[in-house]
């Protein structure tokens, strides 16, 4: 008998445990191959893609898999910690067959995949053998418009649906995101990574502006650049804006020079004002590196002030480190830089303080001609994670901080190159 049906969108977000019972990590999709005696049966499941811990997408083969309950995943207890690359023959279930539109043989309805079911059979392989899905207006699937959850919806075998291998030529990013909706932007940045050219850019159009900024700024080069290009130019234009400007100017920066003032005449002025800014400087430099978004303010503040300002949950951890003290005006470039406070400092003094009384000495700004090593030199040398740029006359023209200078310093390729050539580990010892 073939064992009890899995529905993937149930499987996706599942714990992973080894024999001993200690977390692996969690299942982010199932992988099949849809080609060859692989569609006799159903669709060939191969394995699963698993996240583990510092947020790697991990292969583990379905041979693997001794056990799928409602609640957990086991597994034998090893684990090729290799990042997980789709190979050309194989699918991603929920990144690529959630809201495909097929059609049911039974009455020729055109209908969209909401989910899929897989059983394992007298083999001792597991085959998808079930499609549930919602009928819909054909002519808004095709133009892969968002479909409402209205229509019938059907659970048939995979056998009584056609189109199911193919991609078509539009496709909506619905279940594909519902799926994905307990994800953070780095973690859904490493799903979509992983999808086809024409699948990224269908997900990237489904995506709200915010998040869609967010994901870019974790993505490989070549990935967000793809998707910029793809989007309509005031859209591109909007997304730029709502990127940290330094993230925004490394983007901009690869485009024909054009198409930069073109994206920059769309954007409100303040905005591409800071990015034309950072494009005067060298790449490998404190001004290449800076965000011109730092967190200012005048030394009159409170100490309350202060931490209302760096408790923001939309400021990234290293830009919240330091506040800087400047003279009016308090936006890059400001007046003269007078001092930074560290959090730890603010935490630590009465909140009806004024910033300016506790200002820490010992953090020298760096010039924006400073080198990427002379950056990393000094963050390394007092402990920091955060440090000012200042021009000649001592304004303050923004914040290096460490993420970025991480970013310049590692191999082009280190989101996708983690830990190649790590051999086959326990479990255990992940």
């Amino acid at each position: 008998m073939s064992s009890p049906r899995v529905f993937v969108a149930r499987l996706n977000g599942l714990s992973v445990f080894d024999p001993l019972g200690d977390e692996v990590g969690r299942v982010r999709d199932v992988v099949v191959s849809m080609t060859g005696r692989a569609t006799a049966q159903g669709p060939r499941v191969i394995g699963l893609v698993v996240e583990v811990p510092g947020r790697r997408r991990v292969f583990v083969p379905i041979t693997r898999v001794t056990s799928i309950d409602a609640g957990q995943v086991i597994t034998t207890g090893l684990v090729n910690m290799r990042r997980f690359a789709k190979r050309h023959a194989e699918t991603l279930v929920v990144g690529e067959l959630f809201d495909r539109q097929v059609t049911l043989l039974e009455d020729r309805s055109t209908a969209v995949v909401e989910d899929v079911a897989m059983e394992r059979q007298r083999s001792g392989d597991w085959r998808l053998t079930k499609v549930y899905a919602r009928k819909v207006d054909a002519a808004r699937a095709s133009r892969g418009l968002r479909m409402r959850r209205r229509g019938e919806t059907v659970l048939v075998d995979i056998d009584q649906v056609d189109g199911l291998h193919l991609a078509g030529p539009a496709q909506a990013a619905t279940a594909l995101l519902e799926a994905y909706e307990d994800l953070k932007p780095q973690d859904l940045a490493e799903a979509i990574h992983d999808l086809t050219p024409k699948r990224r850019a269908e997900v990237a159009d489904a995506l709200d502006d915010e998040v869609l900024a967010d994901v870019l700024e974790e993505l490989p080069d070549d990935d967000r650049l793809e998707i910029l290009t793809q989007l309509p130019t005031e859209r591109a234009a909007d997304i730029l804006e709502a990127m940290q400007p330094d993230d925004a100017t490394d983007l901009i920066s690869d485009l024909p020079t054009a198409t930069q003032e073109e994206l920059l005449q769309l954007m409100e002025p303040d905005e591409a004002a800071d990015i034309r800014r950072l494009l005067t400087y060298e790449e490998n430099t404190a001004g290449g590196l800076m965000t011109t978004e730092p967190v200012i303010l005048g030394p009159e503040a409170t100490i309350a002030e202060a931490l209302a300002l760096v408790r923001r949950e939309e400021l990234h951890p290293a830009t919240a480190s330091l506040v800087y003290v400047t003279r009016p005006p308090h936006e890059t470039p400001t007046g003269r830089l007078l001092g930074s406070v560290h959090i730890q400092r603010l935490l630590r003094e009465a909140p009806h303080q004024p910033v300016g009384s506790i200002l820490d000495p010992d953090i020298d700004p760096v010039a924006p001609d400073a080198s990427l090593g002379q950056v990393t030199r000094a963050l390394a040398t007092y402990n920091l994670v955060a440090l000012p740029v200042t021009d000649e006359e001592g304004r303050l023209l923004g914040a290096v901080t460490v993420d970025d200078v991480l970013d310049h310093i590692l191999p082009e390729d280190w989101r996708e190159d983690d830990l190649e050539d790590r051999p086959m580990t326990e479990v255990a010892d992940v």
